[in-house]
Parts: C-alpha cells; structure tokens; sequence
C-alpha cells in the first residue's frame, strides 16, 4: 500500500508533465492553425506557395521525431532532450511571432512591410526552430511520464496516460478556438493591421510555460539514463543482412528463405525474427502517405477554401482558419460512439471487420471527403469574379464626371454611366490603346487591378481625409484615391472631414471578401445629408456559400481519421515485438512526414487549372492505393509477436534450436574459399 506522500508525489508529477503537454500542444497547433493564412495574407504568396511550405513544414515536424528518440535514447536522455529542444521550440515560436510584426520594416507607415525578404527569412528561421523542437520531444514525453511509475503501479500508469491524452485533445481544441480570434484583432504601432504577431505571441508565451513548469518538477523525476537506441539497432541488422547478401550475390552460395537471414553470422535469431515482424508491417504502411497527403490539407486547402466562404453563422461570426475546430469536435463525439456503437453492431452483424479492413474504409472515406470538397469548390468557383491569368491584366474604368462618358480601349467603346464604373474588362499584359473625348489626364477617369478590401476616390474639389475605424487613411486630394484597406465583416463606418473640421459619416456593409470602392462625387457637401451622395461601386461580390457547407467534408474526413488512425495505432502496437514498438511508431510518423511531401510536389508540380480539379486528383489517387492496400491486407496474416518471441525465450539455445526448427531451414554458408559450415534460418 502506497503512503500519502507518496500519492502526493505522484500527482505532481502527473501535473508538471500534463501542464507541459498542454502548453506544447496549445502552442502548436495555434501557431499552426492561422499559418498557411499568414502565408497568404501577410507574406503574399499565392495559394500553391502558401499550401508548398506549410506541408514542407509539418513534414519535418514528422521526420524530427526519429531525430529525437535517438538523442534521447542513445546519448542525452529524455529528461536533457524535452529541455534542450523545448528552448530550441521556444526560441523559435518568439522568432516566427517577431517576424509578424509589419512594422519593423515598415519605414513609409502604409501598413505593409518594405522589405519582405526579412520577414521571410525570420519565419523560415523560427519555423525549422519550430520543427526540430516539436518533433524532437514528440516521441519523448509520453515515454518520459511513463518511465515515473514502476512496474506495479499499472492503474496509476493508465491513469496518467489518459489524462496526458486528455491535455493533447484540450489543448489543441482551445488553440484551434482562440488563435484565429486573436489574428482577427488589428494591431500595429503606425498602422492598424491583422494581428498575426499576438496569434503566434501567445503560443510562443504558452510554449515558454511549458519548459518552466517542465523544468519545476526537475528534483522529482526519475530520469533513466539512455540505454542504447533500438532503432540503430534495427537498422544496423538491416545493412548488415544487405551487405552480406550483395557479398554473397553469386549462384554458387545457397538461397536463404528470407534476406533478413543474411543476418545469422552477427546477429541473434530472435533480434532477427523481430525486424522480420517489424519489416513485414512496415511493408504495409507503404501505401498510408496517401491518407495523410488529403488528411492534412484541412490546416491548408481547406482553410483557404474557407477564406472564399460566408462565415456569418448569425449569433457568432467563424473565421476561416476557425473552421479546424469541426475535426476535434467531432473527434471527441465519434470516437466513443464507433467504440461503443458501430464496432459492436458490425460484429453483432457477422461482419469481421478486421483492422486492416476498417483502415481501408478509413482511407475511402478520406477520398470521399475529398469529392465533397471538390462539388464544393465548384459551387464557390460560380461565385468568385474571373481574376487574370499569369498573362493577362483587369482593368476597370470610373468615371467621375456628371456626364456620360465613351471610352475606347483597343477599338471597343465603352460607355461609362456618370460617378459610376464599367465593367471589369480583361487583356493581355501588352501596352493598350485608349481614348476619351477631352481632357483625359487620369482625372477624369481612374483604373486600377481588382484587389480584395475597401478603397476611396475623391472627385471633391478639394481634399478630405478619411478614417475608417481605427484605421486613417490620410489626406486624400482631388481625383486621388486611396489604397484598398482590409476592414472587418459587417459594417464600417468611414469619416470623411476636411482641413476646417467638417465631418461627414457614412456606414457601408461589408460582406465576407468583398471588395468596394467608395466614390466621392464632384456634387458632395458636408452636411445632414451628404452621406447619401457617396456612390459605392461593388468590384468584388461578398461570398455567397456558407462555410456550414464544409461541415460534410469534415464529417468524412473525421469518420476515416477515427476508423484509420485510431485503428493504425492499434493495429502496429499488437503487430510489434514487445522491444521494437517505437520503431513502428517512428515508421508511423513516417508516413505522415511523406503524405505532406506528396501534397507539395502536387501543388507545385501538378498546377491544375482548376483547385475542384485537384482536389479530384487527390481522391482519385487516395481511391487507387486504397484498393493496392486492400489487396496486400487481404494476404496479410495476423501474427502473435509475444508468441513467436517465446519460442526463442524458453529453454537453452538447444532447446530453441529445436523449437525453431518449424520456422527454419537448412543453409551452406561459404565462410572462405576452402571452408563452409551449416546454419539453421529462422523464418517468420
């Protein structure tokens, strides 16, 4: 029976590790949340850019993990590594927060920086900081909490782990809720702008918390000292059995039942019957990288999606990076229900629903997901107004004059209605001919490329300065206009006054990516009634498809995460030798890493026309390697790894010789030119 104290000790400890898994997991999966919308929106990089770098990144943070098992196992220890590379995380959530921040270059105050490459190299900076830190400690601590029970303390172990998992699913919730709200905020010190540094600022604090409250617990852990690492061990049997195979090529020397036999003259039978096991399975997640290349893109494509959607759910307003939250939410409510409910019914049923087969229905699921989002994309693409090709150029034309005014560019005559604009006309990106009758100085009309956010023109005579919410807009003169300004949903409120104090106020409803330009006409008076003189011109329509019509393609793609991943897990820890779990582990992260560079090389290799397209190829390609999968768990057979790892255990090496002999055969080993000698291989 435990004493008091004892309990006591163990709660804190349960304390200072979850704390720290709550920190950590708030801090990335908010920093990760609104990153590929700071990659579009603050670094201006298009779509397939945006959507290139951020799967770049999550990849390293999968490959990392291999990285970190090893210095923990093989030379640091757990404890050194999780603090070691929680300052390395740290350092670079502060880098990635610092990198935001548009005012560091922004020396003209117009509220973009001047020198982009600066910020692009700090956020490439922190975010390979980033990466190294997360996926460094990712494999150590769950593994380091476990190392604080002892073997008896079963309950106490299982209690932990439940609630570390607990402090994962919280943390990540919250952060996927809160960062996009705080990246909604405008914040600046010369001008107002999309607060992208408190976004990353508050997970870079949180992760700071995590590595104090971590290293606050330091005198009470047990920290076992690194014992070698197996999955060196693994690899070292591997190139040591290729090796001596392509050393033994010739047809003179014997065939061996498996390659991995190549191994007898070095390495234990049971160590190589284990990677036999551990090989065997790895062979079947050849096909995985699929799923998590569609699985992945919710963080990026499907958040930009959103970004052409309507957000406004009547009592709250989502944002588009905020639309994450269905696939934790859901997560929470499914995984009990198909635990509970659907498995038991399946098997109630007759049906031997085998994990292989519910991966399989997993990654189908995924690929449907994939078709929803693609009759989506095509409903959205009805919407959007037609932007220019790498080749072409949009122009419209606004005329500020009281008269009907013809306008004719390349041969064609437009008429222009009084204070109002044409059309938006597209042509090649070539010098254009245009006339006007009279005096045609830019002051009679104005042109400008589509952009997304609010502008002014000012046909007054005289200039006015305006300001629309926090946000001056300065001094506009006659026939001027301002920049386009990014303004909030709903509606804003632009004060428009002149040097002798006179204010005019007028209110203009802002739909989710619409774009206006508010004309000032030549009639305008301040005044009781001046606020109806102001002529909007609508450039670019609000979105008209909700973004509740992503729900579908989340609910897909959540039910294949569960029936997929869930199971994946499982079925590798009871496929794996007792000793070589972590080694599938780190294959298992593997093929999460390789799913993102699948979607990279798509996104800039592939350039389809079309993003419904894509989103086709994906699923198309998800569907293939399904049914490959399909047919290699089809002549899988499941194993005991325990089982077969006790016929080597029990008894002298005799006796394991003898027992082995249903899983042997007989091969002559040349050892030198004039001498062989018989060795039994094992065979799983």
């Amino acid at each position: 029976m435990w004493s008091v104290e004892h309990v006591m000790s163990c709660r804190r400890l349960i304390f200072f590790i979850v704390v720290n898994e709550f920190c950590e997991r708030f801090s990335y999966y908010g920093m990760k949340a609104v990153l590929v919308l700071y990659f579009r929106y603050f670094l201006q990089w298009d779509d397939d850019l945006a959507t290139t770098i951020y799967h770049t990144f999550v990849a390293l943070c999968y490959l990392t993990p291999i990285l970190g098992a090893i210095v923990a196992d093989s030379w640091l220890g757990k404890f050194k590594t999780i603090v070691y590379l929680s300052v390395v995380y740290t350092i670079g959530q502060a880098i990635l927060a610092v990198s935001a921040i548009h005012d560091i270059t922004d020396l003209d105050h117009n509220g973009k920086p001047d020198s982009m490459a600066f910020h692009v190299a700090l956020s490439m900076v922190g975010l390979s900081l980033i990466a190294l830190g997360t996926g460094g400690i990712k494999p150590c601590v769950s593994a380091f909490g476990g190392d604080q029970f002892e073997d008896q303390q079963e309950k106490q172990r299982s209690t932990f782990f439940s609630i570390f998992y607990i402090s994962i699913n919280a943390g990540s919730l919250l952060s996927t809720l809160i960062t996009p709200i705080l990246r909604a905020q405008e914040c600046g010190i010369n001008s107002q702008q999309k607060c992208y540094p408190l976004a990353f600022g508050v997970p870079a604090v949180l992760m700071a918390v995590a590595l104090v409250v971590f290293i606050m617990g330091s005198n009470m852990y047990t920290k076992a000292a690194p014992k070698g690492n197996i999955m060196l061990e693994v690899c070292r049997c591997i190139g040591f059995a290729i090796k001596n195979r392509f050393q033994h090529r010739s047809k003179r020397y014997p065939k061996r039942e498996h390659w991995m036999d190549w191994a007898n003259e070095k390495y234990d039978k049971l160590l190589i019957a284990q990677v036999k096991i551990v090989l065997k399975v790895l062979f079947l997640y050849i096909p995985l990288p699929m799923f998590w290349a569609l699985f992945d893109q919710q963080g990026s494509r499907w958040t930009l999606q959103a970004t052409t959607m309507d957000g406004n759910f009547g009592a709250f307003k989502v944002e588009p990076d905020q639309m994450q939250i269905v696939n934790p939410l859901l997560i929470l409510a499914m995984v009990p229900l198909v635990d509970s409910v659907v498995y038991p019914l399946t098997k109630k049923c007759g049906l031997n629903f085998t994990p292989l087969r519910r991966m399989t229905v997993g990654m189908f699921m995924a690929g449907l997901a994939f078709i929803a989002a693609a009759l989506l994309q095509i409903q959205i693409d009805k919407t959007l107004p037609t932007f220019p090709s790498a080749s072409q150029s949009q122009v419209k034309f606004l005329n500020l004059e009281n008269s009907v005014l013809p306008v004719t560019v390349d041969g064609a005559t437009y008429s222009i209605q009084p204070f109002q604009a044409c059309q938006t006309l597209s042509f090649p990106s070539v010098p254009i001919q245009m006339e006007a009758p009279g005096r045609f100085s830019g002051r009679d009309t104005v042109c400008w490329n589509l952009s997304s956010g609010s502008r002014l023109v000012n046909g007054f005579e005289a200039e006015v300065n305006i300001t629309a919410g926090s946000k001056d807009l300065g001094f506009i003169p006659q026939f001027g206009f301002s920049n386009y300004t990014q303004l909030p949903e709903g509606t804003s409120t632009f004060l428009i006054s002149n040097r002798m104090g006179q204010i005019c106020e007028y209110s203009q409803s802002l739909g989710f990516g619409s774009s206006y330009t508010l004309l000032i006409p030549g009639d305008f008076s301040f005044g009781p009634e001046c606020a109806k003189t102001i002529r909007p011109i609508e450039d670019i329509k609000p979105n008209t498809v909700h973004m509740a019509w992503q729900i579908p393609q989340y609910f897909l793609m959540t039910t294949g995460e569960v029936v997929f991943s869930v199971t994946g897990l499982e079925f590798s820890y009871s496929q794996a030798p007792s000793n070589m779990k972590s080694v599938l582990q780190a294959g298992w992260l593997l093929t999460v890493a390789v799913g993102n560079i699948i979607v990279l090389i798509v996104a800039e290799a592939g350039q389809l026309p079309d993003q419904w397209a894509e989103y086709v190829l994906f699923a198309s390609l998800l569907i293939c390697v399904c049914v490959i999968f399909s047919i290699m768990a089809y002549f899988y057979t499941y194993i005991d790894p325990m089982e077969i790892e006790a016929q080597f255990a029990e008894g002298g090496p005799q006796d394991k010789e003898e027992k082995s002999k249903n899983l042997s055969m007989t091969d002559v080993i040349p050892a030198s030119e004039d001498k062989k000698s018989e060795v039994k291989q094992s065979r799983i």
